[in-house]
Order: C-alpha cells, then structure tokens, then sequence
C-alpha cells in the first residue's frame, strides 16, 4: 500500500479565480506526477470500468456531448474530451442544479521518463458565505483522496470499500493534513489569517467528526 502522507506531501496545491457562464468562480489546482504511462492514466479516469475501482460507479454516455453520473455523487455533461490529453466536464448536484455552476478539468502531459503529468482544475461558483467558512479545502480535500486512491490503482493496488478507507485513521490524519495544506494555499493567494486558520478548522472537523 502507497504511504497516504508521502502521496499527499506530493501535490501542489493553488487556489485562484476564473469564469464559468454562471459567474466568476473559485477554482483549485492539484498537480501532481504519476508513475504511469499517459495512456494507462487517461484510461483510469475515463475507462467506467476502472473509475469504479479506485472512485465511483459511474453511468451515462460516456462520450463527447453525452451526460454521466456519478453514484451518490455528482453528474453533468462532458464538454471536452481529446484523449490522452484533455478532459472537461460539468460538476453538478441534484435535479435542480444549473448549468455552468461547477466545471472539473484533467490535463495530463507525458513526462520524461514514461510517468505523466497530472492537473487536476475545479471551478466553482461559490456562495461566499459558504466559502468564508470552509475555504478551498471543502473541494480540495476530497480530491485529495481521491488522487491518492488513483496513485494507488496505477500502482496495481485497490484500497476495498472507499467508505472504510475514509473512516481509517490513516486517512482521517491525511484530510487533517489535507485541509492545513489547502490553508497554506488560501494564505498564498492572499487569504486573510484569521479566516483561513477559521476555515481549516471548520473544514477539519466536516472531513474528520469526532467518533465519539
């Protein structure tokens, strides 16, 4: 099993500011370096099959223009798709959820030596009272998780049940160290101290509840 902390310490965290058709959004970054071929990690993010084993089932019409969902989780439309390269879907929740609210992007670049560069970009239109209170952190510590869970199936392995993976306290003190690295990111992108130091405990306590 991959070291949750090792793989976490090896993301690069940004937080800043973009456009979505629904208005001006939040966006956070992670990039990070697999040990794969481009094209092994293109299939694993793309491939149903595989997404169900180290994300979540997902359904739909998995091809350019065509709607996902994914189970328990969000939906949308994929907007772009240029294999091994590029891929840009909408992010929504519920019946209700409008359009152009939430965008994820993956951009991959083959690396020197058969491993591969991954971005991964999460715009959202944000409530400000809700991100004044949890900050970048909301979104960016569950991709976290997640990128950890996609080292480790590109390393041939599988972590079982995602729900008691989460509740492990291996992963409990990764979304801790999760949600203080998304601190450090706000406060580079300006954040006010106080703030965010108030945002990283809200965000701590929402990812990690006290099993009480």
């Amino acid at each position: 099993m991959k070291d949750v902390l090792e793989e976490l310490a090896a993301a690069h965290r940004e937080l800043g500011r973009g456009d979505l058709p629904a208005g001006e959004a939040y966006t956070v970054v992670l990039r990070r370096r697999y040990d794969a071929e481009i094209e092994d990690v293109w299939d694993a993010v793309t491939s149903a099959e595989r997404l169900s084993r180290w994300f979540l089932p997902v359904s739909g019409d998995l091809r350019l223009g065509g709607r996902y969902q994914l189970q328990g989780n969000a939906g949308g439309e994929i907007l772009q798709c240029e294999p091994p390269r590029l891929l840009r879907v909408s992010w929504l929740f519920g019946p209700d959820a409008r359009d152009g609210t939430s965008e994820v992007r993956v951009r991959l670049t083959p690396g020197p030596a058969g491993d591969t560069e991954f971005e991964l970009v999460h715009a959202a239109v944000v409530d400000e009272v809700f991100f004044g209170t949890y900050g970048p952190g909301a979104t960016g510590v569950g991709w976290d998780l997640g990128l950890f869970s996609l080292a480790v199936h590109l390393a041939g392995g599988e972590l079982g049940d995602p729900s008691g993976f989460e509740s492990s306290p291996e992963a409990r003190e990764a979304s801790r160290r999760s949600a203080a690295a998304w601190g450090e990111a706000h406060l580079a992108a300006g954040g006010d101290p106080a703030q965010v130091a108030a945002a990283v405990e809200a965000t701590t306590k929402f990812y990690v509840p006290d099993q009480g």
